[in-house]
């Protein structure tokens, strides 16, 4: 896959042009962890380009075949990489933004920050980086580090899971106890509510009724101008995995809407 150097990085990207004459520009942005592009490459990418829309997906810094450093994973930190690579690859017109988990969360703190460049966002089991967000991530990251750091849980996830899911905590181990992320996510920077009601480009947050956001599926939705709510009953955080077929078609439908022209 090609790279490009982007705020001091080697990233690495994919771009699939949509068939035709494209008229619109999808990035997918996916999670922390074990995730990297891979994740919408297996999953949205092909029939979101086949419907004639450009796709640009890439690993986030410290994930995949994107550089590591082992500073410098402040939210602030994403956005300007994201910033940047449309610039570098000469995107000028606004994009909907697809983010999964963390991805999502990224993609409300572009939409805040630089409003003129988003058309839409889908948010798939993601939060804005608000204060209550940042309390929940020091919780769980503050645990995953505990939990991969004992040898016997990672023989505990081959014996429940697989070798595969092995190798994965393995990866994500190694990203997070070699840098500071689990520090400085958390710290943001992070949104008011104000910041959060102001987003005003058409936002659709596809929930699992048992993820993360279980205690209040609608009270995010419900905060923005242009909100929409789609929740999959029997699902929790791994929306994108269990349901891509469903995801897709929603997605397809949500460009289709919110497209200035035909997509």
């Amino acid at each position: 896959m090609p790279e490009l150097v982007v705020n001091g990085l080697r990233t690495n990207y994919q771009l699939i042009g949509g068939a035709g004459e494209p008229t619109e520009s999808v990035v997918f942005l996916h999670g922390m962890g074990t995730d990297s592009l891979a994740s919408f490459h297996l999953t949205l990418a092909a029939p979101v380009s086949a419907a004639g829309v450009d796709v640009i997906s890439y690993d986030l810094r410290g994930h995949g075949r994107t550089d590591r450093p082992a500073s410098g994973y402040t939210i602030g930190d994403f956005v300007t990489d994201l910033e940047q690579l449309l610039a570098a690859l000469d995107v000028r017109r606004p994009v909907h933004l697809v983010g999964n988990s963390f991805g999502g969360t990224i993609a409300y703190s572009f939409a805040a920050a630089h409003p003129e460049r988003v058309r839409s966002l889908v948010c798939i089991e993601a939060e804005p980086p608000t204060e209550s967000w940042a309390d929940k991530m020091r919780r769980t990251l503050a645990n995953t580090v505990e939990f991969l750091s004992s040898e016997a849980n990672f023989d505990w996830i081959e014996n429940n899971y697989s070798a595969h899911h092995r190798r994965l905590a393995r990866m994500a181990a190694e990203r997070i106890t070699s840098t500071t992320m689990a520090e400085e996510v958390p710290r943001g920077p992070l949104m008011s509510m104000e910041e959060v009601r102001a987003i005003d480009c058409p936002v659709l947050s596809i929930l699992g009724r048992q993820g993360y956001q279980s205690d209040g599926l609608d009270a995010l939705t419900s905060l923005l101008p242009r909100g929409e709510l789609f929740v999959f009953d029997d699902e929790g955080h791994s929306v994108l995995v269990e349901r891509h077929r469903q995801v897709r078609s929603i997605l397809l439908d949500w460009i289709g809407r919110h497209a200035p022209g035909p997509a």
